[in-house]
């Protein structure tokens, strides 16, 4: 499965699997974004990346969480 920045829910069940001991509502959004492009089988570019995507991404991982 191929991931991109719009997989935002994808993302966010890959990224709760990776960092079980992160709490999701402290994360900057550099390690949100560096971690999300080192997930497995993320192949889309650091450019199309902005806050309103990332902000997306960590809203869906504390639901995820919960």
């Amino acid at each position: 499965m191929s991931l991109k920045w719009t997989d935002t829910l994808d993302i966010a069940i890959e990224l709760d699997e990776a960092h079980p001991d992160v709490d999701p509502t402290h994360v900057n959004f550099v390690d949100l974004m560096n971690w999300t492009m080192v997930l497995p089988g993320f192949d889309d570019n650091k450019d199309r990346c902005g806050e309103k995507i990332l902000e997306a991404i960590q809203m869906a991982w504390i639901e995820e969480r919960e």
